[in-house]
């Protein structure tokens, strides 16, 4: 994926399980666990393009949240915050080739950022 695409949706949601059924019957997603992700099932839709996760609900995790590649989250907080953005979580791994961060717009939307080295793990 290239600079600005967005790469993952995560759903915050009270019980896996429960969610797990509801959207793999309403969309058809393939809804799974990645060694080494465990109690975060991935899903992937049916175009095999687009997918995210399913996320445990927390206090400041109530909505769906888009994550977006970038060439570096370094330069793209920095960017943000030039431009009125606040930093919600700092750079943070992901595994040993890509990272995550979340940040929000002037508007308080927030937005997930990605990078990763092309053939790494799927963002967060």
């Amino acid at each position: 994926m290239a600079h600005g695409d967005i790469t993952h949706i995560d759903i915050p949601v009270t019980d896996l399980a429960a969610a797990t059924q509801f959207y793999e019957r309403l969309f058809g997603w393939e809804i799974r666990e990645a060694p080494g992700f465990e109690g975060y099932p991935m899903w992937h839709a049916p175009n095999q393009i687009s997918g995210g996760g399913l996320a445990p609900r927390s206090e400041g995790f109530t909505q769906p949240r888009s994550y977006v590649e970038v060439d570096s989250i370094d330069e793209t907080i920095a960017a943000a915050t030039d431009a009125g953005g606040a930093v919600l979580m700092s750079k943070q791994p992901i595994d040993d080739a890509s990272w995550w961060a979340v940040i929000s717009d002037p508007d308080g939307n927030v937005i997930g950022l990605y990078e990763g080295a092309p053939g790494t793990a799927d963002a967060p």
